[in-house]
């Protein structure tokens, strides 16, 4: 049976029977019921209150309250009976019992009891009012320009029926607060000190009673302070320092240059150095951490360590990598870096994932690389390695990420354990109020819906901002759960230190030139309280200004001696060089049989869906025979050889179990249990693991969270798949920012493989094309790779050279979806192996006139070329040659040279489905006569067939679509 606080928090009519029956049993015999609520009952003394159902109480109609409970679990609220008791009514026996404080030593009689359980009763509806409500009082502006009310209804113990006469009347609680009978006044005063001082904590939203009840036996007992050592509030004063010198000493180097100081909220950096010392004790090993600008340099500098002089080098525009290492490189704040710190023989591995100025993009980036150390290190519990994402107030409230990326926090396939979400509320974006930035109170309010804990603190009370993460820490390292701690603070010198914030906020900054720096105040209170001495707090400042000035002297001459990109888990690899690149992708038949069996083999204890059983006999068959080997066949055997050659293959997207188009089923379903077997995982013994995960509807959050795991995890094939390839524009940031440029800008590899199903088959304007002309146009400096292949063999192939090269780029692949189930669109085992490799260019197959006296030659990509197949074969054309351009970036042109060659006296032919002004026809024009112009062909140029311009992607209409497809199939064809 659990306690009191365990059991309810409402006492209400339907269970009054149940309290009846409790009592009933204590008074038989004290030992069958539950340590609590022995206490509980013996603290009412022995004579018996009344237990029944009644209308609503309340307090101001004084009558006597029943005991009512529900199953929800903290507190108490009142019901009464319908009518009063009689003076002296009991229930049963009595026995003697021990009576509370205020009792007399003899038993009271009833109406003693049942004032006394009324007291309790109210009191423990006040308590519970403030663990609901409490941080509505909390003072956590520090700038004091927040209408803060000083008092709350619920709050009030009038509106429980108290009055002032009764404040210092005793009232037994049962240990609640970390009190046994306390008078109301100390309850009160209790109350405000935990949860109306310089914090307010959020986490009575929580529903697992376990949970509650640790943050409220943890934040309590202590009046929710930690009492520091004179060594500990040294250190957190040293940190302010460093925070604060660090920016006012880039302020007079460098004024006026953009930095995005930590300037009013330097608090945060001795609450970074507590999460770390604290996490190292409870066993953390790594932390990975995301954030935007705002402070970013500092916590580079003061938590990570990077050189100061590497950091003065930058603002003086030399780069932050050695001379030879190329790309475009990126403003200072958006970097990242790597370093070892040690604490108390506790070494943590810190790492600042770089991010652009899409603010929270970062987040799911994070995730993902922490989700695939985890799986590097064998952390099950996930307690190693820790995400700590830094946020700014109006991204936190503003940006539909940080919803995404909450979101998937307890899904299995993405679950790391928890993050500690750390919000520099700056109580202002750029130059917007909260109050027209958000709808809810708090800028968190979103963190509510995943049931975190939300720690709100006043920026300028230091001591409280370690307090609150040291107990975030120590939350996520229990519970492996998401925990919010929210830093009321100020931006001293606006969004940048170029901007004039008074503009559009001048009473707040009126106000922050006036107000003191954190370290100044806690100077002050350090002096106060005899630790430090006003000129020791000085020379304390003036020994880590000294510094500063070394290290700025050093940075006349500093140099970068190594770029960090190819250590670690990059050990082994290097800078893609060459032209072909096809890697050794060729699997040796025995193992592609070996995997054909366990891809077409389910046990006898499932009960697969009859459709499924059908395809995987038609999976038997094509292995058995080696032919007619269709494009989901091709990638199972992909995925196989590479999991049992020991390479971790993690797919996810919308339905990508089953595939969208009820292609892959990787996954089988039992339909009768829905237990779910993996023909993947269960190839051979020792083999590396098949992940497939359905994603959550989302594109942003789980394309981000791919990439991440891909930065983290070289030597495994990491794919995220679109349930449609235009859905991928939901994510565009995250291609745009990290995956096309990641490289060049940070010297981030990644071996990400994008699937977007593409083809134009009269499904209307959305699902037909996957926008490769965005991909195309964002193609350059071999940044990636862009396929649009025809065959199954080359699918493989380019899936397995994704790992057997010695580096690493993003694939985006436009995948089929009628050709799923194309007769023609099929390979045989021996286009597996046998030397077997990656076609970027696939020539003509088929038997045709001379060379010379081919009168056409159609360049095409993806599913077109079947239709341009169909359509020669009907008429009969043996003058015109298709040329299957498979790979459109990097751009083969001698390849394709070569093939064009073969034609010399033919008329070149670009043809595609997509719009004139979509597909790839603006990027593979100038690259065709480019190829042309250096094999000195008869023709200069290319010519164009296929749709024309549009600004929808296709016809909604069946009829017209076919009509536009038979067209533009005629023209690519026609000759002359």
């Amino acid at each position: 049976m659990g306690s009191p606080s365990e059991q309810s928090s409402f006492l209400f009519a339907p269970n009054a029977d149940f309290i009846a029956e409790l009592h009933e049993r204590y008074r038989a015999d004290p030992g069958s019921v539950d340590e609590s609520w022995r206490a509980f009952f013996a603290g009412l003394g022995e004579g018996e209150a009344e237990v029944d159902a009644g209308p609503s109480w309340s307090p101001q109609n004084g009558a006597i309250p029943a005991v009512r409970l529900n199953g929800l679990g903290e507190a108490f609220a009142l019901e009464a009976p319908t009518e009063a008791p009689a003076a002296g009514s009991t229930k049963g026996g009595a026995k003697p019992g021990k009576a509370p404080a205020a009792a007399a030593a003899a038993a009271p009689d009833a109406d003693a009891i049942r004032r006394a359980a009324h007291d309790t009763l109210r009191a423990m509806q006040l308590i519970r009012a403030y663990r609901v409500r409490g941080h509505l009082l909390a003072d956590l502006d520090p700038l004091g320009l927040t209408v803060q009310s000083k008092t709350h209804p619920d709050l009030d113990p009038a509106t429980y029926g108290f009055t002032e006469a009764d404040m210092e009347r005793p009232i037994y609680v049962a240990g609640q607060l970390g009190l046994d009978t306390p008078t109301l006044r100390q309850i009160v005063t209790r109350l405000r000190a935990t949860y109306c001082g310089h914090i307010g904590v959020e986490y009575m939203h929580i529903q697992d009673p376990a949970v509650r009840a640790w943050i409220q036996e943890r934040i309590e007992t202590i009046e929710n302070r930690t009492e520091f050592t004179p060594e500990g509030k040294r250190a957190i004063y040293e940190r302010l320092t460093a925070a604060e010198s660090f920016e006012r000493f880039l302020n007079v180097k460098y004024t006026g240059t953009k930095r995005f100081g930590l300037d009013g909220g330097e608090a945060m950096i001795p609450a970074l150095e507590q999460i770390l010392k604290r996490g190292g004790q409870l066993g953390l090993e790594e932390i990975v951490v995301g954030m935007a600008h705002r402070g970013r340099l500092n916590t580079l500098a003061n938590f990570l360590g990077k050189p100061f002089s590497a950091i003065f080098s930058e603002f003086q525009g030399n780069p932050a990598n050695p001379d030879d290492v190329q790309g475009s490189a990126d403003v200072k704040y958006h970097l990242g870096t790597s370093s070892d710190r040690d604490f108390d023989g506790h070494t943590v591995h810190l790492s600042l994932t770089a991010n652009p100025s899409h603010l929270e993009c970062v987040n799911p980036v994070v995730i993902g690389k922490v989700r695939a150390k985890q799986t590097q290190r064998r952390d099950e519990d996930r307690t190693a390695v820790l995400p700590l994402l830094i946020h700014g107030d109006a991204a936190f409230a503003g940006q539909g990420v940080v919803a995404e990326t909450l979101m998937m926090s307890d899904l299995k396939g993405y679950r790391v354990g928890g993050t500690i979400h750390f919000v520099i509320n700056n109580q202002i974006g750029f130059t917007t109020a909260p109050v027209y930035s958000r709808s809810g109170p708090y800028c968190t309010d979103v963190a509510r819906t995943v049931q975190a804990p939300i720690f709100h603190v006043n920026g300028d009370d230091a001591e409280a901002v370690v307090h609150a993460s040291r107990i975030a820490i120590e939350f996520r390292q229990r519970f492996g759960h998401d925990v919010v701690v929210d830093m009321f603070c100020y931006r001293r010198f606006g969004h940048n230190e170029g901007d004039e914030p008074a503009f559009t906020q001048p009473l707040m900054y009126k106000t922050i030139a006036r107000h003191a720096p954190v370290r100044e105040l806690y100077a002050r209170q350090l002096v106060e309280e005899g630790l430090l001495t006003a000129d020791g707090a000085e020379g304390i400042v003036r020994d880590f200004q000294k510094h500063l000035e070394e290290a700025f002297e050093g940075s006349t001459t500093y140099k970068p001696n190594k770029a960090d990109w190819l250590g670690g888990a990059w050990s082994g690899l290097t800078i893609a060089a060459g032209d072909d690149r096809r890697g050794a992708t060729a699997a040796p038949d025995a193992l592609l049989r070996e995997v054909g069996k366990a891809i077409s083999t389910a046990p006898s204890g499932i009960n697969v869906n009859p459709k499924v059983v059908r395809q995987l006999k038609a999976k038997a068959q094509m292995i058995e025979t080696g032919r007619d080997i269709d494009w989901a066949t091709a990638e199972a055997l992909a995925f196989g050889t590479l999991v049992a050659e020991g390479i971790p293959v993690r797919l996810s997207g919308q339905d990508s179990g089953r595939g969208t188009f009820s292609q892959r089923h990787s996954v089988l379903v039992d339909q009768e249990t829905e237990e779910r077997y993996v023909p993947l995982n269960h190839i051979r013994e020792g083999q590396a693991a098949y992940e497939v995960h359905d994603s959550p509807l989302s594109e942003f959050a789980v394309l981000g969270f791919e990439y991440g795991y891909s930065l983290a995890e070289p030597r495994a094939l990491t794919l995220w798949e679109a349930q449609f390839g235009d859905f991928a524009n939901g994510a565009q940031t995250i291609i745009d920012q990290f995956i096309s440029s990641g490289e060049q800008k940070w010297l981030r590899m990644s071996g990400l493989v994008m699937l977007l199903p593409h083809g134009y088959e009269g499904q209307g304007p959305e699902h037909s094309s996957a926008r490769i002309e965005r991909y195309l146009q964002q193609s350059a400096e071999d940044n990636w790779q862009v396929v649009n292949l025809t065959t199954p063999a080359n699918y493989f192939h380019a899936l397995r050279r994704q790992i057997h090269r010695d580096f690493r780029k993003p694939l985006v692949v436009f995948t089929p979806k009628s050709l799923l189930r194309h007769k023609e669109c099929v390979s045989t085992l021996d286009d597996f192996t046998n030397g077997s490799t990656f076609h970027r260019v696939l020539g003509e197959t088929a038997e045709l006139v001379a060379g010379e006296q081919v009168k056409r030659v159609v360049i095409c990509s993806g599913k077109v070329y079947y239709d341009l197949k169909k359509g020669r074969d009907e008429r009969g054309l043996k003058d015109v040659a298709i040329i299957r351009l498979e790979q459109m970036f990097p751009f083969p042109r001698k390849t394709l040279g070569a093939e064009l060659a073969k034609y010399p006296n033919a008329e070149v032919v670009w043809c595609q489905e997509e719009p004139e002004n979509q597909g790839a026809w603006y990027f593979v024009d100038r690259k065709i006569e480019a190829a042309l112009g250096e094999i000195k062909h008869r023709s200069a140029r290319p010519r164009y067939a296929g749709r024309p311009e549009a600004a929808a992607p296709a016809t909604g209409l069946l009829r017209r679509h076919n009509q536009e497809q038979a067209k533009l199939v005629d023209e690519a064809l026609s000759v002359g």
